[in-house]
């Protein structure tokens, strides 16, 4: 008898159990017979003489058919900058930007210390531009992060300036450091006259301040009305403007806004002997004439109740009154920012941080956004940080039309600022992100997976993840969501 029957009868005998025996081991002859069961079907056969022979000699088929080359592998080395190993292996640890500057937080990859300081960078010639970008999503903290390092920055001698604080967030800032928050809006007693000449720099002579003065207020008058007719103004306009400042001059060194609108409703016979600029210029006069007598009556319709000090650490004018009227709130940023350009373009200012916060709310109007343009680009002559901050980079597709000048001058902005710094992303925001800065599919990848308070750094070149670290009492200051408990 062959072992597969000797195996069966052993499995029948072993079922077959005496009568008395106990039902305990009659369970333990039936588990045995299972795995006596299991073992015979699983057992592999004995394998053969010629199976047990080896297919493959030990160094392989002798001859051609080995695919063996007698001489060793060799791989020729490969020797780059740095700048080049960073772009292809993003996130090695690297020497930071050094130990002179502000704290921010953690270098996410080395973990050490990591400081940001643009005047600095700049004087190291590691940047040409001192200008910031953060954007992010709502919650994932970049506006903790703008505060914080403006805040930071005044225990180095730096001066704060927020020309437009549309959410009233930097207005306990302002207070709690010794500055200044001027709340601007319908029936607060702030009132800011525009067409203030502002102080003059030590280095200006005096024929040199007035061109500068008249040709800041011809442009702001213009602003003004373009913002408010959503249109460009054509040159009989520009005339009309430029005659009736004149004439306000004539009458009072310090003009107000009032004045300036009585000469477009009613031009001196002398100005107007043809009798044609009232009739040119009504479509501005009604224009400027809202921020007289009409909404924003009030505010910028007389002489300036409060004083622009230089000396303050911060400044901020706080125009939440009224955030929610687009249209006024951008001519109360124009009036605001001409009211402050005159501290800001003074080199014997000092560096300064100069934010705008919530910027796509500026960049809705080509007048304040060519403002911001000529800013940027005197920021090192000035000794300026601007610092912007928006949600998401596809902010600047909503700036005019494809190919249009505002367009252009938005893009500018971005190119303008070598520091820039990505929080969140959400993941249909991640092809215009990569392409307007240049990341890398690895940096990519990253954006829609940081944490609050963890950001990319893009300073020119290099690439570093940072998670913001606050102070309590910083973390109570900028708090924000007091309304979501």
């Amino acid at each position: 008898m062959n072992a597969a029957g000797e195996t069966e009868r052993t499995h029948v005998a072993a079922l077959v159990t005496p009568f008395k025996e106990s039902w305990r081991v009659r369970r333990d002859r039936r588990r045995a017979a299972k795995a006596l069961q299991a073992q015979a079907t699983t057992r592999p056969e004995p394998p053969t003489t010629h199976e047990r022979v080896d297919y493959l000699p030990r160094n392989g088929e002798p001859g051609p058919a080995a695919l063996r080359s007698p001489i060793g592998l060799r791989v020729p080395k490969h020797q780059d900058t740095s700048a080049t190993w960073s772009a292809a292996y993003p996130f090695l640890a690297g020497g930071g930007l050094g130990a002179d500057g502000v704290f921010v937080g953690q270098d996410r990859t080395s973990g050490s210390s990591f400081v940001f300081d643009p005047w600095v960078l700049y004087q190291q010639g590691k940047i040409t531009a001192p200008n910031v970008v953060i954007a992010g999503i709502v919650g994932a903290g970049k506006s903790a992060l703008a505060k914080s390092l403006y805040l930071r920055s005044l225990a180095f001698g730096r001066r704060v300036y927020v020309p437009c604080d549309p959410k009233g967030e930097h207005t306990p800032i302002a207070e709690a450091v010794g500055g200044k928050a001027i709340q601007l809006g319908p029936g607060l007693p702030a009132r800011l006259n525009p067409l203030d000449p502002g102080p003059r720099p030590s280095s200006v002579s005096d024929d040199e301040w007035v061109t500068q003065v008249t040709a800041r207020r011809r442009t702001l008058l213009g602003a003004l009305a373009e913002t408010t007719l959503g249109r460009a103004l054509t040159p009989v306009e520009h005339t009309t403007i430029d005659v009736a400042l004149t004439a306000a001059i004539r009458a009072d060194a310090t003009p107000v806004l009032p004045h300036v609108v009585d000469r477009l409703l009613a031009p001196n016979r002398d100005d107007d002997p043809g009798s044609r600029l009232a009739e040119d210029g009504r479509s501005v006069a009604h224009a400027l004439r809202r921020l007289v007598a009409g909404d924003l009556a009030g505010m910028f319709d007389g002489p300036s109740t409060v004083a622009f000090d230089p000396s303050l650490p911060m400044l901020s004018l706080d125009l939440s009154r009224v955030a929610e009227n687009s249209t006024a709130l951008s001519v109360l940023m124009t009036c605001a920012s001409a009211w402050m350009e005159s501290a800001l373009a003074d080199p014997a200012g000092g560096q300064r941080w100069v934010v705008y916060d919530e910027a796509w709310r500026l960049m809705a109007h080509p007048a304040l956004l060519r403002r911001m343009d000529a800013q940027w680009r005197l920021g090192r002559h000035y000794g300026i940080a601007n610092l912007l901050v928006f949600h998401k980079l596809s902010d600047l597709d909503n700036v005019g039309d494809q190919g249009s000048a505002a367009r252009a001058i938005a893009t500018s902005l971005l190119a303008n600022a070598e520091t820039r710094i990505i929080y969140r992303q959400e993941t249909d925001q991640l092809g215009p992100t990569a392409q307007a800065l240049g990341l890398t599919a690895a940096e990519r990848a990253r954006l829609p997976f940081l944490g609050v308070g963890e950001g990319l750094w893009k300073i020119r070149n290099d690439a570093t993840l940072v998670t913001h670290q606050l102070h309590d009492a910083e973390a109570a200051l900028f708090a924000t969501d007091h309304a979501m408990g």
